[in-house]
């Protein structure tokens, strides 16, 4: 094949068919090359053009040499759940070139690297192949060979710049914001810039779809789920969290520390209002947690699917002694190890039921930042008013890729939920305090504060316990407490949020769904709408579950429970926790760690729909 027909050198000109704002790129590279810088300036400045979009970063769990991938879906509807089908492919990486070339649609472009020749056996007649040789340009303009490298990056990021019309007044503003203070990088990064601009505005014709400005995002934001979790503990008044390193958790404890440093400081003497501690496992942070809670403090630890592993005994030990207790899960796939940087819903029978014997936790099950925001300061009220641990499902996807969400608002009036506890006044006027007794409507005993006055009760028991505090082994006295520990959990059902249902007019089954799948579950509806299938939909926002919960699912002949793991943990969780029969629900499953897309919600509910219908003809 003639290098000259796979360059497709071709004079600019104009169409008539193009489509503007809707459509979905993706960019291939090898991680460590620094191409992350290059396509997070590519999205802020879309996002600044204000127009609605979503970017999802694949990435290795190994620190460099691996296939990384970002994918930037831009959609006028707000529809930005993840694509599957991509107009644009910028391939960088060798390793996965015959892959990438395979994702491009018929009719679209991909974007490579022409310094080297492509090979020929790579082509397909129903693309365009637009040849940028940004090796040589940037090994003629840099003399680094690490900023020749990242530089490239940045100089296919200026081709893109033109090819798709984004906004270069956006990106030089970006770029003097990112590198302020710093000249040398930031001229690089014009330079660059310019250099694949340049190339492009020569040599390619206009796409038959590019960007347009908008007002789609005015009052919103650009933040991933663990930034706005960790604010959401700041503002919820926590003051001592512990933790160990695990992905993709980390970065909630990153950012919590930053907005401590500027937030849980006093300005008059410089010292800190909060403890921050690493400690050497999980099993330790958890101990770290429940013991500040204990003591009064309002306490958490961010952690993932392995890290709940060894915390359980002593989630048991917060549930039975009653002693709050907050748990970030940004959930990663497992089983094991599994793969650190991939995203699932792997954890809810392992949160839902943490340690052993008979226990029951609280989960709330955000979808998007904003969610994380609010659901972190009521994990925290809820966690103090039952007296038990309370986990926040976040995952991968949310918590570590930048979404599009309304600003973060909060209502200055908010004072936080403590529950009862017995201050040293309270105590003055009774003869004798016993902690699990004299419980309230919602099964829940007062408690004291360790040191407030000696009759408050100092020591908390983990072991079989009557409802006075005291030791015992006796099956009744036994009994007794924990069936009112299963009361109380169930006592939480109206005060965790409720699901977020959309009823549609002639619906024929009910969809049903939970956390970060919401977006590609709502575009799904939609598209079943356009053939002509209506259907309820439902996201399930917290355990354990409401009657608003039952209602949806007992008013469908089937309802099709889409999530994100093998054994369909939502569905079973249904099934063992509300009296809805396992006939009405099916599973739609996509597990491989990859973001949701609407495609396979579509694809897995139509053809079980067609299995449903081929089996009553029968």
């Amino acid at each position: 094949m003639p290098q000259s027909l796979l360059d497709h050198d071709v004079t600019r000109s104009t169409r008539p068919d193009i489509r503007v704002n809707d459509f979905a790129f993706k960019l291939a590279n090898v991680n460590g090359t620094g191409s992350a810088s290059a396509n997070g300036l590519l999205m802020q400045a879309i996002f600044r053009m204000g127009i609605p979009v979503s970017g999802k970063n694949l990435f290795p769990s190994n620190i460099q040499g691996l296939p990384t991938w970002y994918e930037i879906r831009v959609n006028k509807d707000g529809n930005t759940a993840r694509a599957l089908d991509y107009d644009l492919m910028v391939a960088m990486n060798g390793q996965t070139y015959e892959s990438d070339v395979r994702e491009v649609r018929e009719g679209g472009y991909l974007l490579y690297d022409s310094t080297w020749p492509l090979d020929p056996h790579l082509h397909r007649d129903d693309i365009t192949f637009l040849g940028v040789p940004l090796a040589h340009m940037c090994n003629e303009s840099f003399r680094d060979p690490r900023e020749r490298i990242l530089m490239k990056n940045i100089a296919y990021a200026g081709a893109l710049v033109d090819v798709l019309h984004i906004d270069m007044e956006i990106v030089e503003q970006l770029l003097e914001a990112k590198f302020a203070g710093k000249k040398a990088l930031r001229e690089s990064n014009r330079k660059a810039l310019r250099l694949g601009l340049d190339y492009a505005k020569e040599h390619f014709a206009p796409l038959p779809f590019r960007l347009e400005k908008m007002d789609a995002n005015r009052d919103k934001i650009l933040i991933d789920g663990n930034t706005a979790t960790a604010l959401g503990c700041v503002y919820a008044g926590a003051t001592v969290a512990a933790w160990y390193p695990i992905t993709p958790s980390t970065s909630v404890m990153d950012a919590f520390k930053e907005f401590c440093d500027k937030y849980r400081r006093d300005p008059e003497t410089g010292r800190n209002n909060c403890i921050i501690l690493q400690a050497e496992d999980e099993l330790a942070a958890i101990g770290m947690v429940i013991g500040a809670s204990w003591s009064g403090a309002r306490a958490f630890t961010s952690t993932a699917g392995p890290g709940i592993s060894l915390m359980n005994e002593l989630l048991g030990l917060a549930y039975y002694a009653e002693v709050p207790a907050v748990v970030m899960d940004i959930q990663r796939v497992g089983p094991s190890t599994g793969m650190p940087t991939r995203t699932q819903q792997g954890d809810l029978f392992e949160c839902a039921y943490a340690s052993h014997g008979d226990t029951k936790h609280i989960l709330l099950l955000p979808a998007n930042p904003t969610e994380c925001f609010e659901f972190a300061v009521r994990a925290f009220d809820l966690a103090e008013r039952f007296q038990t641990p309370v986990f926040m499902l976040s995952d991968l996807d949310i918590g570590m890729n930048d979404w599009v969400v309304p600003r973060l608002r909060w209502d200055d009036s908010y004072r936080p939920d403590r529950g009862r506890v017995v201050d040293a006044e309270e105590l003055q006027q009774i003869s004798k305090f016993l902690r699990y007794s004299n419980v309230d409507e919602n099964h829940v005993a007062a408690r004291t504060l360790p040191g407030v006055d000696p009759k408050a009760a100092y020591f908390t028991r983990g072991s079989g316990h009557t409802k006075t505090g005291a030791y015992t082994e006796i099956p009744d006295e036994y009994q007794e407490v924990v069936d009112r520990l299963a009361r109380k959990h169930m006592a939480s059902a109206k005060f965790v949020p409720a699901p977020l249902v959309i009823k549609r007019p002639g619906a024929r089954f009910g969809i049903v769904t939970v956390g970060g799948c919401d977006l590609a579950v709502r575009e799904g509806v939609e598209l079943l709408v356009e053939r002509g299938i209506e259907a309820d939909f439902m996201r399930v926002r917290g355990f354990p579950f409401d009657d608003e919960v039952e209602a949806f699912l007992e008013d469908h002949d089937v309802n099709f429970v889409v999530e994100q793991n093998r054994d369909a943990q939502l569905k079973s969780l249904i099934a063992l926790e509300t009296g809805i029969a396992k006939e009405k629900l099916r599973s739609v499953l996509v597990y491989g760690g990859f973001p949701l897309s609407a495609r396979h919600v579509v694809e897995g509910i139509t053809s079980q729909m067609g299995e449903m219908k081929s089996a009553v003809h029968h």
